[in-house]
């Protein structure tokens, strides 16, 4: 491959993209070499000695020294890249370097490895070199079998290798403490899941020449909320103690655990020369800074104080204190770059935040243990005045160095071992001493403790902190956006590190080394987005584009100077936003923001000198290096830089040129961003903050809580997008995966609730009320507040300024639309990109200007506050009300209003208000309805004004005043129906006239003080609602003109009770009418129909239950809430059953009465008792035919017959069972008696009501359904309007209701039937009766239909007559006869919806099939042949197949108990039949066996028929000589003989 050296500075006109660059050392006079490649790098990584490449198309090139190639080149220069060719045929698409190896990552997730293999980092056993990249396999053995896991990311250290797995798992392989598995033998060849991560879910891993970091995922609220354990989980010790002495208890939490212990060499079990203890508790401000979790960018007191920590250095006899080998280039190079606008800006910085940051050792103890004792309240017993300032400084320092009585920090025991402290001891130095009150407003619920502090605290502070405390705000929302989901980075992170720490890099605070990862606690709240590691040191990137480092700083690769650092520290990076690092041996890169959005470069480390390899790390004497970061000055030649790489001693930048400005508009966007992140971070640090301690009243307080709720939201998803931004910029770098294009719609949402929570605060006076106590907490000079306002107005007031400052954010939305269009600047106009881009510059323009005006509207409505008159004030005024207009000028008054009246009309966005004197009417504006009266004939220019309760007339003075009321209105009607908020273009003329809303009415007597919530129109109820009244009455459903109409749900306490009455179904004009079902508190339930709130017409009421006292069922007719016309009532206590006529809830007329004791009676009633004429008949057929004046109680004249056909007549008196007065004659007729004289049996039935009278109310409702007053009268096409609406109605209040949904099958059936059939004039053929049937067929089976409720109806009221007691033998025959109405009335039915259909036993002609009839039928002189053969048409043949398999039970029943004696003659023949031997039987059936021995069709009907004349012979000897079979008869008796035949024919062949 052709590479070549070219300066960095030349011009490169191919407009290249993933440019290579590579250098060492930040002398003024380095120049970068650029690698050329045939296509663009994508990812770069650096070992000690060597690199990698990963090129656009899956590529894998190395350069460096290769030890690991045997036969190879062992070395090739930088620029001259040598081609991996194993990894031909995969795409790689991550690549990583160790100190010594390399790893490739492939699309499908794979691992590939080559390079050292000493200690197993290469996860290959049985070799020490791997020339070659090789795959090795994940595998999770915890699987059966064991699956592949897939790989999104490596890294690689010295010893070791790690990867992150798609379920965001780290697995790890190599040897050393850092690979954080719970083993003591290495090599570990094989990958194994770090457990100590397992249920974290880890973003990113680093792996450091001895150490290992992991970004991690902080846990969901929930979990994150789970109590701490009291004891540790490896030694079982508690980890809090608590002493009782006489008047305090001593809490103490310093334990450490003696377990997980790390085998050293004798040489390294101190600390070493040259190496510093632990740092104690607060040694110097800048530490605090770094420890006490309030700083979240860079401060002006770090810069301020970042001279004295220079001055410092470190020791070293060739160090020098300034940062470049050439001042006076480096002063020509900031003049070139004319750079002094940055230079004065850092000034003003400096001299402005010196007097807001002062932090000593003493102050920040006095505010650890105050806000300490005033977090744990009550469980914090002791007196923190007993012991003084001085006192606890001398008691917390010896322990710096360790553990007290033990030198070097380390418990006693054999010099060859270090025990290792658990997390309960290392988390305290690092993280207790920050600020407590910070992780209370973050919502972090873990324990707040003083290690290894004994803090006392007097019972007057316990009493102060006892009191009751306001919560507090969480200044980052506490899960992030959910709306953002996935999305968007997260930034609740947590750094975990492991390994070993003699450089302090783990960041706990020791020198320690760790086994297990453990979290770096005080970096939880710093958001940082990016780690990185070095040979023994570490960085992390936040946010908020900060950099902490920490671990070794031999060569001032920390970028400060406190050396070493064993907790993370802010790198001395002033006013510098930084969104990338890279981390070699000693030293790191960092890549920031520019004034002019071009990428710049910053070092920080040891400087290389020319021709010199690698310096090992203790032998840096005669070496210069940075202080703290410098500028590399060749930065801005590089172009775009996209990415920094660091490695041993090298450097690499990647870098785009700027084609068609596009990169540089990408690099703009994500700058401005970040930048933007930066202002909103210093706000919520330096203004929020102290703004939510300062006392207010209670409704500022919740406005004020809502604010910094919406701001910090609004600052989350700022945060979360700027890290986006930058990620793409070290990735694609295109702008098609941009979340505020693709997704626009949170940020639209976040910054409208933002604007609209501050709009809230300013119009209820919340910045005039923040104005006194924030000016003496920000001072009479408020030069923050004006920097971070941005204002340069002097003298302005304070509550403006923060009006300002809280509405500075909109600003941004401008950004937004300007650089989405400079993107869509380098695009062609007709293309989709442009288009998309101009799409979302378009919804953020629209946004700003809407949010302008919304800004302009919370100043008219304050403004309007301040100068309203009168006490209405406290009563109208609402954070979310804002003024449109008000009639003080007289434009608008009331029509007809009295003379010397005010009337004061003030439009708000949700309600107009009328103004009387001290008196007012807010009239919410969703409820009301305007309309323009004409002026032609009045004159007058007057608007119409309706509301649910009242109507009444404005007159405007002008016609132009008319016209605005007009337009305001209904603009802000549409704006309280819609929500939008937004007013202007795109606004209906006028809001619908039906719409949704909600209303409590005041006035009307039916509906006073109930809510109503559901569909209008024009100022009534009307459509789909809910109204809920005081009392707890609660009606859902339809209305119509103000009143319930159509289906609807109602219910209604019972005081008495302490239940409700239910009742669903049908409404009419506001009262029950219809089909419903009333469930009564009672227990009672009554389905049927209503009218006036009154059962009338066919029901059914149950009363009680089986195990309550008077259970019972009624099923008839009602008339204005009483039973009248006939009617079931099953008496379920006393097992009585009637049937027959009611009238005002009495039994009255004729009925039958059926018990379970067999008993039947038929007769009249009255009174609700057996008076008059009946029939009695008892199980054994005794019969009384008589006069009744009780309930079975005989009475007067009548015939008593026994079972044997004695009789009794005369006069009886007395009860029914329980015995009777008879005055009369005995007859027992004679045996030879003729049978006419015999025959005294009762014909039932006789007394009854008659078949066509019963249920008559059910089918004049199914008439009335079709729109017919009677039966048979009405229009036929009116009938099938009514059914098609019925059904179309129906089908809606189906769907509306997810618990009524019909099936699929139901459903269509349902489509089908709503087509009303095609009428055909003339006579019915056979294919029109076809079609009748069948579509009768598919009414009766659907119950929406009015032919499907009528026979669901009959079959409910047949079944509830002639089931359960009802089922007596003697019902027979009134059974059929019911049935035969029913077929008389349906059919009835059928001829009106079809008049063509004939009558009852007409015939219909079958149609011709023949062509030659169909051409004589043409012929003129053909005469008339006889009418063929057709069906004749018959209601039994029509309606029985689908009436009578829904009614057969009952009947069969009916007939079995009727038959019951034949049937048991019929089984004692059968049985005396299977007793004969099979020869006789042979004999008697002789014919049979033809039957099985003939073979032809026709000798087989031959036998058949001979088989039938031979049995009807046999059967007409016994009967008349006019019996006639039926099939019911011949068919059983056939088939008997036929079986019986197959079983005999073998014994007769054989025989």
């Amino acid at each position: 491959m052709e590479s070549q050296r070219k300066s960095s500075g030349e011009e490169d006109s191919s407009g290249e993209r993933g440019s290579l660059h590579t250098w060492k050392g930040y002398s003024y006079s380095v120049t970068p070499e650029r690698v050329l490649l045939s296509r663009p790098v994508l990812q770069a990584a650096l070992g000690t000695r060597h690199g990698v490449l990963l090129v656009e198309g899956g590529q894998v090139y190395s350069f460096g020294e290769f030890p690991w190639k045997q036969s190879q080149v062992l070395e090739v220069g930088p620029l001259k890249p040598v081609l991996e060719s194993a990894l031909s045929g995969q795409r790689v698409v991550a690549v990583a370097a160790g100190s010594f190896h390399s790893g490739a990552l492939t699309e499908d997730g794979g691992v590939h490895m080559w390079g050292e293999n000493s200690f197993g980092q290469c996860g290959l056993s049985s070799l020490t070199v791997v020339p070659n990249p090789t795959p090795v396999a994940v595998m999770d053995p915890d699987t059966s079998p064991p699956h592949t896991i897939r790989v999104l990311e490596l890294a690689c250290g010295e010893q070791h290798s790690l990867a992150l797995s798609a379920q965001h798992e780290v697995w790890a392989w190599g040897s050393g403490c850092q690979l954080g598995l719970v083993t003591t033998i290495f090599p570990v060849w094989k990958p194994q899941k770090v457990e100590h991560l397992v249920g974290r879910h880890v973003l990113q891993v680093a792996c450091g020449a001895f150490h290992s970091l992991a970004l991690v995922r902080c846990l969901p609220p929930q979990e994150s909320r789970r109590p701490l354990p009291d004891k540790c989980g490896q030694c079982n010790q508690l980890l809090y103690t608590m002493t009782d002495k006489e008047d305090h208890v001593i809490i103490s939490d310093s334990h450490y655990c003696p377990l997980g212990v790390e085998l050293l060499a004798e040489g390294e079990a101190g600390l070493g020369p040259g190496r510093s203890p632990p740092i104690g508790l607060l040694s110097s401000p800048s530490e605090t800074v770094a420890q006490n979790g309030e700083v979240l960018t860079t401060t002006d007191a770090d810069i301020s104080a970042s001279g004295t920590d220079s001055d410092r250095g470190v020791g070293g006899a060739g160090s020098r204190n300034s940062p470049y080998p050439d001042d006076q280039a480096v002063k020509e190079y900031l003049k070139k770059l004319s750079d002094t606008s940055l230079a004065e800006e850092t000034a003003k910085m400096t001299i402005a935040g010196a007097s807001f940051q002062v932090m000593t050792t003493s102050s920040a103890l006095n505010n650890l243990v105050s806000s300490c004792a005033s977090a744990v309240g009550e469980r914090v017993v002791s007196t923190y005045e007993a012991l003084s300032l001085k006192k606890m400084i001398n008691y917390y320092y010896p322990g710096i160095g360790g553990v007290a009585g033990v030198p070097g920090g380390f418990p006693g025991g054999p010099a060859e071992v270090r025990v290792r402290l658990e997390e309960s001891m290392q988390g305290k130095k690092s993280c207790s001493t920050g600020d407590i009150r910070e992780e209370e407003a973050e919502g972090l619920s873990r324990r707040l403790s003083l290690p290894g502090l004994l803090s006392q605290v007097s019972p007057r502070l316990l009493r102060r902190a006892s009191r009751p405390r306001v919560r507090a705000v969480p200044l980052t929302p506490v899960g992030g956006l959910p709306e953002a989901g996935e999305l968007l980075p997260s930034l609740q992170t947590e750094v975990w590190s492991w390994g070993r720490g003699e450089e302090g890099q783990l960041g706990h605070g020791d020198n320690l080394p760790r086994l297990q990862p453990l979290c770096i606690k005080c970096l939880s709240s710093k958001e940082v987005v990016l780690v990185a590691a070095g040979a023994h040191h570490s960085l992390a990137l936040t946010a908020q584009s900060q950099v902490f480092s920490w671990g070794s700083n031999s060569s001032g690769q920390l970028g400060h100077m406190a050396s070493p650092t064993t907790i993370p520290r802010l790198a001395k990076v002033s006013g510098i936003r930084v969104w990338d690092v890279g981390a070699g041996a000693q030293h790191t890169l960092l890549l920031a923001d520019g004034d002019c959005y071009q990428p710049i470069l910053y070092y920080s480390g040891q400087q290389v000198r020319e021709g010199v390899q690698d310096t090992p790390q203790d032998q840096t004497e005669g070496y210069s290096y940075t202080q703290q970061p410098v500028l590399l000055p060749f930065c801005m030649n590089l172009g775009y830089v996209s990415g920094v790489f660091a490695g041993g001693q090298s450097c690499v930048a990647l870098a785009d040129r700027n084609v068609m400005g596009f990169i540089a508009s990408l690099h703009e966007l994500a700058a401005a961003e970040r930048k933007f992140y930066c202002k909103l971070s210093s706000v919520k640090n330096h203004i929020l903050r102290p703004l939510l301690d300062l006392a207010l009243g209670p409704a500022s307080t919740v406005l004020l809580r809502s604010l910094v709720r919406c701001y910090s939201r609004l600052c989350h998803l700022t945060g979360q997008h700027s890290a986006s931004l930058t990620a793409n910029l070290r990735r694609r770098r295109e702008f098609k995966s941009l979340v505020m294009l693709e997704h626009a719609s949170i940020f639209l949402d976040t910054y409208n609730e933002y604007c609209c929570s501050v709009g809230n605060f300013l119009v209820m006076g919340g910045f005039q009320a923040l104005a006194k106590p924030s000016l003496e907490f920000f001072g009479k000079c408020p030069e923050l507040l004006q920097r971070l306002a941005e204002s340069s107005e002097e003298n302005i007031p304070l509550s403006d300024l923060l009006v300002t400052l809280f509405y500075l954010p909109m600003r941004h939305l401008h950004e937004y639309g300007r650089l989405l269009l400079k993107l869509g600047t380098c695009f062609e106009v007709s293309s989709v990109d442009y288009q998309k881009l101009q799409d979302g510059c378009s919804k953020f323009e629209a946004l700003a200007l809407h949010l302008k005006r919304r800004r302009k509207e919370a100043e008219y409505t304050y403004h309007f506050w301040k100068s309203f008159p009168g006490k209405m004030t406290d009563s109208l005024r609402k954070p979310r009300r804002r003024l449109i207009c008000e009639s003080s000028n007289k434009a608008l008054t009331l029509q007809n209003s009295g003379r010397f009246s005010v009337n004061w009309f003030i439009l708000f966005n949700d309600a107009l208000v009328h103004a009387q004197f001290s008196t007012h009417h807010v009239f919410p504006l969703a409820t009301l309805w305007v309309e323009p009266i004409p002026e032609e004939n009045t004159g007058l220019h007057g608007l119409k004004l309706i509301s649910p309760e009242e109507t009444f007339t404005l007159l405007a003075c002008s016609s132009m005043e008319k016209a605005k009321w007009l337009r305001s209105i209904n603009q802000a009607v549409d704006q309280a129906m819609t929500g939008a908020g937004q007013s202007g273009a795109g606004q209906r003329v006028e809001p619908p006239i039906s719409r949704t809303a909600s209303y409590t009415f005041y006035k009307d007597s039916r509906l006073k003080e109930a809510t109503y919530e559901g569909r209008w129109l024009a100022g009534k109820p009307n459509g789909r609602g809910m109204v809920k009244w005081l009392d707890g009455r609660i009606y859902t459903g339809t209305f119509k003109n103000g009143l319930e109409d159509g289906f609807g749900d109602y219910v209604m306490p019972s005081k008495t009770l302490n239940l409700n009455d239910h009742y669903q179904g049908h409404w009419k004009e506001g009262k029950m009418h219809g089909i419903g079902t009333y469930k009564y508190a009672t227990g009672e339930l009554y389905e049927g129909s209503f009218q006036d709130n009154m059962r009338h017409g066919h029901g059914m009421l149950r009363s009680g239950t089986l195990n309550s006292s008077s259970p019972s069922v009624f099923i008839g007719q009602w008339v204005h809430d009483k039973k009248t016309g006939y009617g079931v009532f099953d008496d379920i206590t006393r097992g009585e059953k009637y049937m027959g006529m009611w009238q005002d809830d009495q039994r009255q007329g004729t009925g039958v009465i059926v018990t379970q004791f067999g008993l039947y009676y038929e007769g009249a009633f009255n009174n609700n008792k057996m008076q008059g004429t009946g029939v009695l008949l008892s199980e054994d057929n005794t019969t009384y035919e008589g006069e009744f004046s009780e309930d079975w109680t005989l009475n007067g004249k009548g015939v008593l017959t026994m079972p044997n056909g004695d009789y009794f007549e005369g006069s009886f008196t007395g009860e029914w069972g329980s015995g009777l007065k008879v005055t009369g004659s005995f007859f027992k007729p004679n045996l030879y008696d003729s049978d006419g004289d015999k025959g005294r049996a009762v014909k039932l039935g006789r007394l009854a009501v008659p078949p066509e009278e019963k249920w008559r109310v059910v089918f004049e409702e199914c008439w009335m359904r079709l729109g017919c007053e009677a039966p048979g009268q009405g229009e036929n096409q009116r009938a099938w309007e009514n059914i098609a609406v019925a059904l179309t109605t129906s089908r809606r209040q189906h769907r509306d209701s997810p618990e009524m949904n019909l099936s699929r099958t139901q459903n269509r059936m349902l489509e089908s039937l709503e087509f009303i059939p095609q009428q055909h004039v003339g006579p019915v053929t056979m294919e029109k009766y076809d079609s009748i049937r069948r579509y009768l067929i598919k009414a009766c089976d659907m119950p929406l239909h009015p032919l499907g409720r009528l026979m669901e109806t009959l079959v409910a009221v047949y079944r509830m007559t002639y089931v359960g007691v009802g089922a007596n033998r003697r019902l027979l025959l009134q059974a059929v006869n019911e049935i035969m109405s029913y077929l008389a009335r349906i059919f009835q039915l059928v001829r009106f919806l079809f008049p063509d259909l004939p009558e009852e036993g007409g015939a219909i002609p079958e149609p011709s099939s023949d062509p030659q009839d169909k051409k004589d039928s043409n012929c003129a002189d053909t005469q008339l042949e006889s009418p063929k053969p057709g069906r004749v048409v018959s209601s039994s043949a029509l309606l029985l197949p689908v009436l009578l398999p829904r009614l057969y039970p009952p009947l069969f029943t009916l007939y079995a108990l009727e038959k019951e004696k034949e049937d048991d003659v019929y089984w004692e023949c059968v049985l005396r039949l299977n007793k004969q031997p099979d020869v006789a039987l042979l004999a008697f059936l002789g014919t049979v066996f033809f039957v099985s021995t003939t073979f032809t069709p026709s000798d087989k009907l031959q036998v058949i028929q001979l088989t039938f004349e031979e049995i009807t012979k046999e059967v007409m000897s016994s009967l008349e000589d006019n019996f006639l079979w039926s099939m019911d008869d011949l068919f059983p008796v056939f088939l008997y003989v036929v079986l019986r035949a197959r079983l005999l024919v073998p014994t007769v062949v054989s025989l």
